[in-house]
């Protein structure tokens, strides 16, 4: 069996990606080295799921590297990433958001951010839900944050191998989206992006409206 190196892999998944899908490269445990390789072939966009690696990697490596994180997160972590993150994929609560507001005013930024929406089966996910989202936009404390920009909205599949099952799941999260544009950011060109779609399931993410793919293991190899 022929195994193909890691800049073969990019670039035989960026031939699968219409212009208007953005790859996040996840390089979560993988090595500086390994991340300068893809860099080096024109991969600028990053994506990590612990503070601690990705406050580690930072330093070390490019500085025109687009960070996005798109793990959990904790409150008391923010303040560690929020001097360099682009993109934050995971906002499932207003206190989490609050937060991210606060440590941006330190660095006189606005973070992006992306509403992360509760659609799999597992309960072991995280996400918010409509109402949820909802509740949260229309919140007072919501319209006093200003260093914080909502983005879009980001999901999870369920992990199986039932194609239509992940379909409806990402179908679902093209609706939210779509309900949440035309309800509360119908005049903000910002709101535009939809991340869904991993290694195994990017092709029918983009199918169902995708705009940022989160691969790793398509890219680096299995772990």
């Amino acid at each position: 069996m022929l195994v193909m190196g890691v800049s073969e892999n990019l670039g035989q998944i960026k031939k699968n990606l219409p212009p208007n899908v953005k790859l996040v490269a996840v390089s979560k445990t993988k090595t500086t080295k390994q991340i300068l390789e893809l860099y080096n072939q024109g991969q600028v966009v990053f994506g990590e799921n612990k503070v601690q690696e990705i406050s580690e990697k930072q330093p070390l490596l490019p500085q025109d590297i687009e960070w996005h994180f798109i793990g959990h997160l904790q409150t008391n972590k923010i303040k560690y990433i929020a001097s360099f993150i682009h993109l934050i994929h995971s906002i499932d609560s207003l206190k989490l958001l609050i937060e991210v507001n606060k440590q941006a005013v330190k660095f006189n930024r606005v973070i992006n951010c992306l509403l992360q929406f509760h659609i799999a089966e597992e309960e072991s996910k995280f996400g918010l839900d409509y109402e949820e989202a909802c509740e949260l936009l229309t919140s007072a404390a919501f319209h006093q944050l200003n260093n914080v920009k909502i983005c879009g909205v980001m999901g999870l599949a369920t992990f199986t191998t039932n194609q239509s099952q992940v379909k409806n799941e990402f179908q679902n999260l093209k609706s939210i989206f779509d309900q949440l544009k035309k309800n509360y950011f119908f005049d903000k060109e910002d709101f535009r992006e939809i991340s869904m779609g991993m290694s195994d399931d990017y092709l029918l993410a983009i199918e169902s409206g995708s705009t940022i793919v989160r691969i790793g293991s398509a890219l680096f190899g299995a772990r």
